[in-house]
């Protein structure tokens, strides 16, 4: 295999992460993007017009911004010369957008990319059902005013009143027929996880975000300001005042009769995006650039769609091994938690020796992750999991741990509907 030839990160940000409220957002997905995106560009030394691309990770672009990289890139004042496009890789469409450009940089034909993901899923659209659809289409081929009124004779209340709800569709693995949560419920059955164990998860993650919050750590958000001038200076899907007893009261939504996922314990449905500017060492010469850290490592695998949240295991592994690393000797480990039952899933699976032999190839297991290392300041129970952007800002914010803490190396690695897994390694300069 080639030597991974390093890509380095100049600079990085993120809007605040906004919980859906059951109506659409005050932003658009272009609208996080373009403002987070303004704010990173203003404070670098060249032009937004001295790009050589822009890359968008988005899951669920809306009908107006289908390729929304493109939106965006024109939106931020990157002129018309410069390409804009849109990857998408479901949930780590964001982490995708990031390979890509380190891929052109790597072969040349870019020097300067901003890469990032976006998704705005409180905007998922209500769909009609097929039976309205079709209604619809008849209606607009009716030509008479008799022939109109048979049409609106033969309307159902209840076609009206039964919307495809978009982003369950969505997050429904199509070959499958199980939701994302459903695959989380497998997880917890194949390593023995018990309710009581991810609402432990649950509580922790939303205590971390809630100190990190306090304690200043979360400095890569830019705030945003809506349309009646009301601000968003941070993510706010977080509970302050999440507990063990407060989680115990809700009930499992995937499998009602016997399940143990429930919305407490799950990711949040979320807006949201993320940036990170990568560069060549020929770019960082020539606009004189402090890189604040480098990418040393990619990695994409695949797996069994029913088991896609162990998808981490699956992509991370092979860095380690390649670069002749165990779990501890990195210093910080990201992994998106979609569900609490998925990331400690990921741990099991490394602590078992018959995984690890049968389906990782390995002829011991890896041991025990660090829980100390393991999503230091929180993850998406509590801050909310915009699938496009999750990728972006798992890696963006290991390395702003790796920088606060004076450390060396680390991991992000996110699970994929569909049954993938992406891994990046990091190091802090």
């Amino acid at each position: 295999m080639k030597p991974f030839e390093p890509v380095y990160i100049i600079d990085g940000a993120r809007s605040p992460f906004l919980k859906s409220r059951n109506v659409p957002g005050p932003f658009s997905a272009s609208d996080l993007a373009t403002i987070a995106g303004r704010a990173l560009l203003a404070r670098q030394p060249f032009a937004p017009e001295e790009l050589d691309e822009v890359i968008v990770g988005c899951a669920g672009p809306s009908v107006d911004e289908v390729n929304i990289g493109r939106v965006i890139a024109l939106r931020l004042g990157c002129g018309n010369k410069v390409p804009g496009w849109t990857v998408m890789r479901n949930c780590a469409s964001g982490m995708q957008a990031l390979d890509s450009a380190i891929a052109n940089i790597q072969n040349g034909r870019s020097q300067l990319v901003l890469a990032g993901g976006v998704d705005a899923l409180s905007r998922t659209p209500l769909l009609y059902s097929d039976k309205m659809v079709m209604w619809f289409s008849r209606m607009a081929q009716a030509r008479s005013l008799g022939a109109k009124l048979g049409m609106f004779a033969k309307l159902r209340l209840g076609m009206l009143l039964t919307p495809v709800i978009g982003i369950v569709k969505g997050l429904t693995d199509p070959v499958v027929n199980l939701m994302m949560g459903q695959t989380a419920e497998n997880l917890a059955w194949k390593f023995g996880i018990s309710r009581q164990q991810m609402d432990e998860v649950s509580v922790a993650s939303h205590k971390k975000v809630s100190n990190a919050q306090k304690a200043g750590h979360f400095d890569e958000i830019v705030p945003l300001i809506d349309a009646n001038g009301k601000v968003y200076a941070e993510d706010d899907g977080v509970r302050h005042d999440s507990s063990i007893e407060g989680l115990a009261k809700l009930k499992p939504f995937f499998d009602r009769k016997y399940g143990k996922i429930t919305p407490g314990n799950s990711s949040q449905i979320t807006d949201g995006a993320a940036w990170l500017l990568l560069a060549s060492a020929e770019a960082v010469e020539k606009y004189k650039l402090s890189p604040i850290g480098k990418i040393t490592d990619t990695q994409w695998a695949a797996l069994d769609p029913a088991q896609m949240g162990l998808g981490p295991v699956h992509a991370a592994t092979p860095i380690l091994q390649r670069h002749g690393l165990g779990l501890n000797d990195l210093d910080a480990w990201e992994i998106n938690e979609a569900f609490a039952a998925q990331v400690m899933g990921c741990v099991k699976a490394w602590e078992d020796p018959a995984y690890c032999k049968e389906e990782l190839g390995l002829d011991a297991p890896l041991g025990t992750l660090d829980a100390n290392k393991l999503n230091i300041d929180g993850g998406a129970i509590a801050l909310g999991h915009p699938v496009g952007a999750s990728g972006t800002r798992i890696v963006l914010h290991l390395l702003q741990i790796l920088r606060r803490e004076k450390k060396q190396r680390g991991m992000a690695a996110i699970c994929i509907g569909g049954g993938q897994g992406g891994a990046v390694l990091v190091e802090n300069l």
